[in-house]
């Protein structure tokens, strides 16, 4: 009878495991799959990020080339080699110390206060590290053009480093750190009309207050002298390739491969069209030329303005804030030729300006919830905080430069060019027969 009974209670038992068993298993594959699935979508994700941080980069390419091109070609050299190091220095400066100010801990809503010198971290983290690098560097070299022509080569690259070190990282941290005062106010700047943009024009804008205008730019009547750029085609290329690189600007700050890449890109190439059409057209009803530099920079206006809003914003409102960002970019170089600031490329019209503009249509067109007062004020207050904040650490920095190291080159070497006065040598040797521009007369140029 015991015997029964202990084999009976064996078979329920072995039939109680059997049945258990496929289901732990079951659970155990499960659980595997959505492990599997999780990394998957972090790697897809990582490729799209480093992918459009790439494209990001190739804008530096962009903006040399435009630049270079807007200038005269004594200094050629100068130019590219601004753009090349400030990436280089901004690179570095931002990993040691940038990105921990605008991604580390940020308690107080004001700045971060870890992630300094990032060397321990998942992947992702990198990832994101790369990506906010493109973004400084871009910040730094919009500088770049505005202070052209005349501006010690030693001094700009100190200018970057503050740039790319504090000024933009603390703004950044403001901003797009989810702790950051202005975030939780709910200020909209997806992808960076102000925090890129606007910090750029605003700091050429102190900059070139300083430096004060080129030689010959302004009669002592006031008349404006036009100093044309030596290389148009550069200038056109530089601004396809900026176009281009702006897919990744704006469709990487998804930070995910996500289906509304096709909004935003569209959004995109609408706005920097409508922005060149924009430009034009002002041209025609102020009865001024047609120029090609207009008209690129009302292209790049277009891709600034939208730039904030070109995720929250519905197709035909991102063409709208394009056409205006556009006529600003004309305008505003108008505007600062009356008060005889002299920036060579329009930086300040077109990222500061146009930056501002863009901001504010990401509150005023907001998908959804259009004209929303509330929301239009806190893009105020946003703008307002930020060129209170960049203009005035800007002014502080450049101004320190000045007095320290000395932010100007000399009368001499500005009519000389950058190229031989600060590098040794030139862009285009077999067009310069004079011998006081060869590099082994640079020993005594520099003592001029």
């Amino acid at each position: 009878m015991q015997r029964n009974t202990c084999l009976t209670i064996l078979t329920i038992l072995g039939l109680s495991l059997g049945l258990l068993s496929p289901a732990a298993s079951l659970a155990g594959a499960v659980s595997s799959q959505v492990s599997n699935e999780t990394v998957s979508i972090l790697a897809i994700n990582s490729v799209w990020v480093v992918l459009a941080g790439a494209l990001v980069f190739l804008m530096q390419a962009g903006f040399a080339m435009l630049e270079t091109g807007m200038s005269r070609s004594k200094n050629a050299v100068n130019i590219m080699m601004k753009n090349y190091m400030d990436l280089c220095v901004g690179t570095v400066l931002f990993w040691l110390v940038g990105y921990g100010l605008m991604f580390g801990t940020n308690v107080t809503g004001w700045i971060g206060t870890d992630h300094f010198a990032l060397g321990d971290g998942d992947d992702w983290e990198f990832t994101l590290l790369f990506f906010h690098i493109m973004f400084a560097s871009t910040a730094a070299t919009i500088v770049s053009g505005a202070m052209a022509e005349r501006t010690n080569y030693l001094s700009y690259l100190f200018g970057a480093i503050g740039i790319t070190a504090v000024i933009y990282p603390v703004l950044g941290s403001w901003i797009w750190n989810d702790h950051g005062w202005l975030k939780q106010m709910g200020f909209i700047d997806f992808a960076g009309s102000t925090v890129v943009h606007s910090l750029g024009g605003w700091c050429a804008l102190a900059g070139v207050i300083l430096l004060g205008p080129r030689l010959g730019r302004f009669s002592e009547s006031g008349k404006v002298h036009s100093i044309p750029g030596h290389n148009i085609g550069m200038l056109g290329l530089g601004g396809f390739i900026l176009w281009f690189g702006w897919f990744g600007f704006n469709a990487g700050s998804t930070l995910e491969a996500s289906t509304n890449i096709g909004l935003i890109v569209l959004n995109t190439q609408l706005s920097g069209a409508a922005g060149a059409i924009g430009a034009v057209l002002i041209s025609v009803i102020m009865r001024k030329p047609i120029l090609i530099s207009n008209t690129v920079n009302g292209s790049i206006a277009g891709l600034v303005a939208i730039t904030a809003g070109c995720a929250t914003m519905d197709v035909p409102y991102a063409a709208l804030t394009g056409f205006i960002g556009g006529i600003i970019s004309v305008l505003g170089v108008l505007l600062l030729e009356k008060v005889r600031i002299d920036d060579v490329v329009g930086a300040i019209s077109v990222h500061g300006f146009a930056g501002v503009w863009g901001t504010l249509a990401a509150g005023i067109f907001l998908k959804g919830n259009m004209f929303n007062s509330d929301q239009i004020v806190v893009q105020l207050i946003g703008i307002s905080a930020t060129f209170i904040w960049v203009f005035f650490a800007a002014l502080i920095m450049y101004g320190l430069i000045k007095v320290t190291f000395g932010l100007r080159v000399s009368t001499m070497h500005e009519q000389r060019g950058l190229d031989i006065t600060e590098h040794g040598e030139i862009a285009y040797p077999e067009f310069s027969q004079n011998v006081a521009y060869r590099a082994e007369n640079l020993e005594q140029l520099q003592k001029i």
